[in-house]
């Protein structure tokens, strides 16, 4: 039987935080069985807290932000800590926080999946809680396809395709494990089309983006400070992501989800379905 693990210490990284461009810290700390993940906003009065859960999810605009309805707490682009707690099957640790965006760190996840592992990985005595499929769920939303299949692993397939160079039709597949992760997702960086920058600093967001942390798609060519550490980069963050905006159902998921040109909208869309489904099922 699967366990539930936390962090055995605590774990810390500091950086500059993507949208606002503001310096940020965080640590990753132990937690109780049965706890979930929680996100403390030290820098607020009284240290409020808010769960990472789908039901706390209020803006999905370029990265997934969670807030608390009572604490007026609120985290921004918790998707890369959630995707690198999920991977690694932490299912309880308070995440720390001196500002509302963590760093962005070199746009991927990888900062927090060695900041985990250093920290170090401790079992607990609770069985591990799983978010199986009942039924397939499935939905479009004009060329966005995503697909849930029962399956006893985690396993997704994925397309990306931006219409700015053949570079930008990708696919990728993979089955989600602590191992897979670090050496095929965790790397993936954030990335954005050129002719979309100006809106996001219009938007006022971000402001702490560079090419050290972000691949830019232009003219034909995707761009980095250092070249792209996989051939189909693209397409692994966005499995990256979704690993993290699944997890906010609050269990470890089994499934095999397979997207067509998905988002943080559509992957809380799937967020939400699932949870609708858990609930029903245990009604």
């Amino acid at each position: 039987m699967d366990m539930q693990n936390t962090v055995k210490g605590a774990g810390k990284i500091s950086g500059i935080a993507l949208h606002t461009g503001a310096r940020a810290s965080v640590r990753i700390l132990p937690a109780p069985e049965n706890t979930g993940i929680l996100f403390r906003r030290i820098d607020m009065p009284g240290a409020p807290e808010v769960k990472a859960v789908v039901e706390n999810v209020v803006d999905v605009r370029r990265a997934t932000t969670i807030a608390s309805r009572t604490t007026g707490a609120f985290v921004v682009l918790v998707e890369h800590i959630m995707s690198a707690l999920h991977a690694l099957h932490i299912d309880n640790a308070v995440v720390e926080i001196d500002g509302p965006e963590p760093p962005i760190a070199d746009g991927s996840a990888n900062s927090y999946v060695e900041m985990i592992l250093s920290a170090g990985i401790q079992e607990q005595s609770a069985p591990a809680e799983y978010w199986k499929a009942t039924a397939p769920i499935v939905f479009e939303e004009g060329s966005v396809m995503l697909a849930l299949l029962p399956a006893d692993d985690l396993r997704i397939s994925f397309t990306v395709e931006y219409g700015i160079s053949p570079l930008d039709m990708q696919f990728f597949s993979c089955t989600v494990t602590p191992d897979s992760f670090r050496k095929e997702l965790a790397l993936a960086r954030t990335f954005c089309p050129y002719r979309e920058l100006e809106q996001v600093i219009a938007a006022g967001l971000a402001k702490g983006g560079s090419l050290d942390n972000a691949i830019i798609l232009h003219d034909g060519a995707l761009i980095s400070n250092d070249g792209l550490r996989y051939s189909n980069e693209l397409v692994r963050h966005k499995i990256m992501d979704m690993v993290g905006d699944l997890f906010l159902v609050g269990k470890r998921v089994h499934g095999h989800i397979m997207s067509i040109k998905s988002g943080h909208p559509t992957h809380v869309r799937l967020a939400q379905a699932m949870s609708a489904q858990e609930k029903a099922k245990n009604n």
